[in-house]
């Protein structure tokens, strides 16, 4: 065995380590497996009608709340339309929504859709202030040539109106 150390105390250590690398390796691998369910991904509704985003996948969807969309119904659901440049979902939350949402201001809400093509949230995020945007509505304004710099998009589709679930998706 030409390869091994010459030192007993050197082909221990040696042989510990080729022992342990591949236990390493499968618990790294494992771990690596069981989060890929967690990860959960941001689309623009641009993206998400691109992408064919599957019914039930659980992602994050934002955009700005189209002005004229929100109705609130008498079973405590909201619907809303998000939007960016190229398209829209409409968006059902069932709860409270945050005391800074409103119409024109970005969002991004956590959930999936529904075979129908609604959108429905489990979360509704509101950006904090004039000045803030949630990270991954800037960048997807940003690389859709909708971003004005200051921190606020330009609303150009926010007056748009309702349109149906499968209008854009």
């Amino acid at each position: 065995m030409g390869f091994l150390p010459k030192s007993r105390r050197a082909r221990r250590r040696l042989m510990v380590v080729a022992a342990a690398a591949p236990i390493l390796a499968l618990s790294v691998g494992l771990s690596l497996y069981a989060m890929g369910d967690a990860a959960v991904f941001f689309y623009s509704p641009s993206q998400a009608a691109q992408k064919h985003v599957p019914a039930g996948r659980l992602i994050r969807l934002g955009g700005l709340v189209q002005t004229g969309t929100v109705v609130k119904r008498d079973d405590g659901v909201v619907s809303f339309s998000v939007a960016d440049h190229a398209g829209h979902d409409v968006v059902e939350y069932r709860g409270e929504l945050p005391d800074l949402f409103r119409e024109g201001q970005g969002v991004v809400a956590q959930g999936a859709f529904r075979p129908d093509g609604v959108f429905e949230a489990r979360e509704v995020l509101a950006k904090h202030d004039e000045k803030y945007m949630p990270k991954e509505v800037a960048d997807a304004l940003k690389k859709s040539g909708e971003w004005r710099g200051d921190g606020a998009a330009t609303p150009s589709y926010a007056g748009a109106g309702a349109q149906t679930a499968g209008g854009m998706r």
